[in-house]
């Protein structure tokens, strides 16, 4: 008896996805941190903040996801004349992780509300198609180094200005040299006034 065809499936999130001068603004005022730290660094072509991993997906169920995503971003209402967005500006060592990531100081403002709503969005819509995503709660943060055994406290870091008016679903493979992004789509967020300024 033949074993039925096992089908191929791609390792799904949705993340910010910064365009090329933001990202490398970022690694330039994290490259001190990231050096000092032991880890392996991320490419500065990869850095991103995730709003949500999905995990391993069928190939058949892309459609699906590429219309949850549309639809979460139709729903965002977030964009008017002046795009969401973070400032990076503190480096903290996330133990149980062993990662190096950037963070916001300053939480609550705009940018949070805009993302967690997206968030919340896509949580909902893939759960209710039958996805697992990750269930940690979205907190904005960039990946800077893995495998990171130390750093003694948390460093200040040149403040980087990122907004945001869209966002992308983004697959992820493994190779020799770690994990390889690539962006399949990107969607924009809805102009509009539907998420309160923060």
């Amino acid at each position: 008896m033949c074993a039925e065809p096992v089908e191929p499936t791609r390792r799904l999130f949705f993340a910010l996805w910064p365009d090329d001068a933001t990202r490398a603004t970022l690694a330039h005022a994290t490259h001190k941190a990231v050096r000092s730290c032991g880890g392996r660094p991320v490419a500065a072509h990869n850095l991103h903040a995730t709003l949500l991993f999905l995990g391993s997906v069928a190939r058949s169920r892309m459609p699906e996801v590429m219309a949850i995503a549309a639809r979460a971003a139709a729903e965002s209402g977030a964009v008017d004349s002046s795009p969401p967005g973070f400032v990076f500006d503190r480096v903290e060592f996330w133990k149980k992780a062993h990662v190096l990531v950037a963070t916001p100081r300053i939480a609550g403002g705009r940018g949070d509300v805009v993302a967690g709503a997206l968030v919340e969005v896509l949580q909902r819509e893939t759960i209710n198609a039958g996805f697992a995503p990750d269930p940690k709660p979205f907190r904005p943060h960039v990946t800077l180094a893995r495998k990171v055994a130390f750093l003694k406290t948390s460093l200040t870091m040149q403040p980087v200005p990122w907004s945001f008016a869209d966002f992308a679903l983004v697959a992820s493979q493994t190779d020799a040299d770690g994990p390889v992004y690539t962006v399949l789509a990107s969607y924009p967020l809805a102009p509009g006034d539907r998420v309160p300024p923060g």
